[in-house]
């Protein structure tokens, strides 16, 4: 249950075949719809980015642009695709149905059953780009077909130091956090690695993780169900990070518990509420975590 780097996989054809010029003959001017923002670190509770749509062969183009002689925002703005089905509120993301000639180049590892499979998504990232910290509810393989990536990642175990809104961290520069905003980010044990062209990042569920592209890149996210039965998981979550559905109903009959809580006196409710940490503690915490 911990991330690891597996290198020398076979993963076909994609590794050699994927260049700009072929990436966009092979699939084309289908349109696709992509985040543009006008800085590098993308933020997605503030929404600093727009989504807008171009034929794919002229976004892999400008994706691997630096400067931009058309653009949206600015000449050196940053661009990321995220396939999605195609109904994004009802289709799950796979390559073999958005990307048909390209899913033809690619080896996916198996390492799980093919009726744990969930997705394939397919990205396309600009030189420079950050995402947002977050964590999946499935166990996922990021392959970086081309280009390198550095990702910074954090356990689980450090949710309660990195200042979550829903699967979302609100630290976005993990390398020069703001310390007077978000103190307890120094507590969070930060784990690191750089893939290459051909690596793959095996991602644990519930593991945090910020993805940095240091070269336009290609890669591919497969998301798998591993731990759960298949309905244990949200039905509407057509992306793998929406919490199982026990975890949902937890969450919101904690939000009631609190609000009941409101009718008391500051003191007795700073009381109470300490007394239900300890049973959550008690009940709830792994005990091997050292």
């Amino acid at each position: 249950r911990r991330p690891v780097v597996l290198k020398g996989m076979e993963l076909g054809a994609c590794t050699t075949k994927w260049t700009v010029d072929y990436l966009s003959q092979a699939e084309g001017s289908k349109e696709v719809k992509i985040h543009v923002s006008a800085v590098p670190q993308m933020d997605f509770l503030s929404k600093n980015f727009v989504y807008r749509t171009l034929p794919f062969d002229a976004f892999v183009q400008r994706a691997a642009e630096v400067k931009h002689k058309e653009y949206f925002l600015s000449e050196d703005e940053k661009y990321y695709l995220r396939s999605v089905g195609e109904d994004a509120r009802k289709d799950i993301a796979d390559i073999r149905k958005q990307f048909p000639i390209l899913a033809e180049d690619v080896q996916i590892p198996e390492y799980f059953e093919k009726e744990q499979f969930f997705s394939s998504v397919f990205r396309i990232s600009s030189a420079g780009l950050q995402l947002w910290t977050h964590y999946d509810v499935m166990d996922n393989f990021l392959i970086q077909v081309t280009g390198k990536k550095r990702v910074v990642l954090y356990s689980p175990r450090d949710a309660p130091y990195l200042y979550l809104s829903g699967t979302k961290s609100e630290v976005l520069d993990v390398d020069n956090p703001d310390l007077e905003k978000y103190p307890l980010f120094v507590k969070a044990k930060r784990y690191q690695c750089f893939l290459e062209a051909g690596d793959v990042l095996f991602i644990p569920a519930l593991w945090f993780h910020n993805v940095i592209s240091e070269e336009f890149g290609v890669a591919l996210n497969v998301f798998w169900k591993h731990h759960l039965p298949a309905e244990s998981y949200d039905k509407s979550d057509t992306d793998g990070n929406k919490d199982p559905t026990a975890a949902s109903r937890a969450i919101q009959i904690l939000d009631r518990a609190l609000k009941t809580l409101e009718e008391l006196p500051e003191e007795y409710r700073d009381f109470y509420a300490r007394r239900m940490v300890l049973r959550i503690q008690q009940k709830a915490y792994r005990n091997d975590y050292g």
